[in-house]
């Protein structure tokens, strides 16, 4: 995401290092990689909420500049295209599942809260704006770009509006503000892994997270295609955490499957199409993402 909005803004930036060049987007990926670093020395959660929550006031801030642009960019609200496209339905469910992927950090921002009764309804609002703010996005990118929406679409903004840099430059502060909470839950992971003497010293901690970070990196190097790696994110990952495995716990501890009724049959309709979703869009992921990795320009 750094990389397409940053070469955007400076599409023809080249990075040189003595006798090596490297081009503006692999370039704009380390130097994402190298911002996002000092964040990952925060290991207090208290402390990345306020860091994170920029990242969710970021959300409304894009909606209400591409709303902006198409109200005073000349694009106007003339979007064409068919609005159901089933051949791209895969990728569009797949995107819109990894959109609702926060289940991993639900221990984490359980255990940080002070007033912890108060959980469910913070779960319940947060999804509930969450959706809203979703809705508006597709709805507005959809009116005023049709089926020419780009996979961010803040690629179609013109740059030269002051509304499109505000989005672009709050949608690149996102990454910076998110990645270190969003990443936790794997560290904390790892670290709990280790012998007892290890698992709360700072510098282990910090080259644990240092080492997630350059892994993203790479990744971003070899899959650019950012379309591509959300959808699959979410036909693999997010199907499989947010949807699969909570109700099959859901079934075992509650042994809801004793019982037929309204109940089970709910819980039954939502695996199944978890199941389909994550098939479809996997096949349908992995195929844009060799189509467009670029392994030559690493």
């Amino acid at each position: 995401m750094e990389e397409d909005n940053l070469h955007k803004l400076s599409p023809h930036f080249v990075l040189k290092l003595g006798s090596l060049t490297l081009d503006g987007r692999h370039s704009f990926v380390i130097l994402a990689g190298l911002i996002i670093w000092p964040s990952m020395w925060l290991s207090d959660l208290g402390v990345m909420s306020y860091v994170s929550a920029t990242g969710i006031l970021s959300s409304v801030i894009i909606v209400v500049c591409v709303f902006c642009a198409g109200v005073s960019g000349g694009a106007g609200f003339h979007g064409k295209g068919r609005l159901i496209n089933m051949q791209g339905m895969p990728t569009a469910l797949s995107l819109y599942t990894f959109c609702y992927g926060a289940h991993a950090m639900f221990p984490a921002i359980y255990n940080s809260m002070r007033k912890k009764d108060q959980f469910s309804m913070v779960l319940l609002i947060s999804f509930i704006l969450c959706t809203i703010n979703y809705f508006c996005m597709a709805l507005v990118g959809y009116l005023i770009y049709g089926q020419n929406v780009q996979s961010q679409v803040t690629l179609n903004l013109p740059v030269q509006e002051a509304s499109a840099k505000i989005a672009i430059y709050t949608i690149l502060a996102g990454p910076v503000a998110k990645y270190a909470l969003t990443i936790t839950p794997i560290a904390t992971a790892i670290e709990s892994c280790l012998p007892p003497k290890y698992q709360d010293s700072k510098p282990i901690s910090i080259i644990i997270r240092t080492s997630l970070l350059i892994s993203t990196v790479l990744l971003a190097l070899l899959f650019p295609s950012f379309q591509s790696v959300t959808a699959l994110s979410g036909a693999v990952l997010v199907v499989s955490v947010s949807f699969l495995l909570p109700c099959i716990c859901y079934l075992k501890i509650f042994q809801v499957y004793r019982n037929w009724g309204v109940e089970l049959a709910g819980i039954l309709i939502i695996i199944l199409m978890a199941i389909l979703v994550g098939t479809l869009g996997t096949y349908s992921s992995i195929a844009q993402a060799i189509k467009h990795t670029d392994i030559s320009g690493v």
